[in-house]
């Protein structure tokens, strides 16, 4: 089997439906789809229950967050890639197909992924039109994911497919309790011992402004554990010397940020005290523009 569709569901009854239904039309069509119910308290679980279709399996846990959730589908993959799509997302029907393509052309690459397109939720029940593929396939490759992160996100979870074996050697995957920046971590660490090929067409749409969704906005106080994590992996040599550097980097543009934030509050001390944490990026113009 070449892919294990890996969903984490909880309370996405209004969407899950339509979620499964992106995955189950796609023109490749060697996967199995695994919903993990995460302790679902309104109808979703049930909702795909109703779904016969033998690629299809539903398990259910009691509730322990997203990345609990997402590490149980990965230990029962039995496909050759695990992809990753989020109860209220959706994989164009050429995905699949595309990630194919893209793995036979870049087969050093433990890591694939594609472009997204985001969207408003507005109660509807499909994405509004997006693109086709280019042909012939462009691709991304990325060999610092740090440098490529500084010049603007470049990776979301539904869009991402990763080797098997590999995420099985690296359980627990996600970092359990968490529920921001968990899967960043990820990419991150993969990234250190991976290429990515990024197939540059749009073909994930992400369902933004939906009530519960894993992915939240909020205002930053503190450096998240994800990146204390690659601070920690850089200083104990873990990296190569380049890695360190654009990790190191892109830590120090997150206090530059946080003071950026401090600023913004009338937080003038607290402001300086990250500015300073983040002397690593003094030679930036937004270090200076925030000094």
């Amino acid at each position: 089997m070449r892919f294990s569709v890996v969903i984490p569901l909880y309370n996405k009854a209004p969407y899950i439906r339509c979620t499964i239904e992106s995955v189950l039309v796609q023109t490749f069509t060697d996967f199995e789809v695994i919903v993990v119910d995460d302790g679902s308290t309104d109808r979703g679980a049930e909702l795909v229950a109703q779904v016969r279709d033998p690629r299809l399996r539903l398990v259910r846990q009691v509730n322990a967050g997203v990345s609990a959730a997402r590490n149980h589908g990965i230990n029962l993959a039995r496909g050759e890639w695990v992809s990753f799509l989020d109860a209220d997302d959706w994989h164009h029907p050429r995905y699949l197909a595309t990630l194919v393509e893209a793995q036979d052309n870049h087969p050093d690459s433990d890591v694939v992924g594609s472009y997204f397109v985001c969207f408003p939720d507005s109660g509807g029940t499909w994405p509004p039109r997006w693109k086709l593929p280019e042909k012939p396939l462009q691709v991304e490759r990325i060999t610092d994911l740090p440098e490529r992160w500084m010049s603007g996100p470049s990776l979301f979870t539904s869009a991402m497919t990763v080797r098997t074996a590999l995420l099985q050697k690296m359980q627990p995957c996600f970092a359990v309790g968490e529920s921001s920046g968990e899967d960043l971590d990820l990419w991150f660490r993969l990234s250190e011992c991976s290429t990515i090929a990024l197939a540059r067409a749009p073909l994930v749409a992400y369902r933004t402004d939906v009530k519960g969704s894993l992915t939240s906005h909020h205002l930053p106080l503190e450096v998240p554990p994800f990146l204390e994590r690659m601070r920690a992996r850089a200083l104990s040599d873990a990296m190569t010397a380049e890695q360190c550097k654009s990790a190191l980097a892109m830590v120090a543009q997150f206090e530059v940020t946080l003071a950026r934030y401090a600023i913004a509050s009338g937080r003038r001390a607290e402001a300086w005290k990250w500015l300073f944490q983040g002397r690593q990026a003094m030679n930036s113009r937004r270090w200076w523009l925030s000094a």
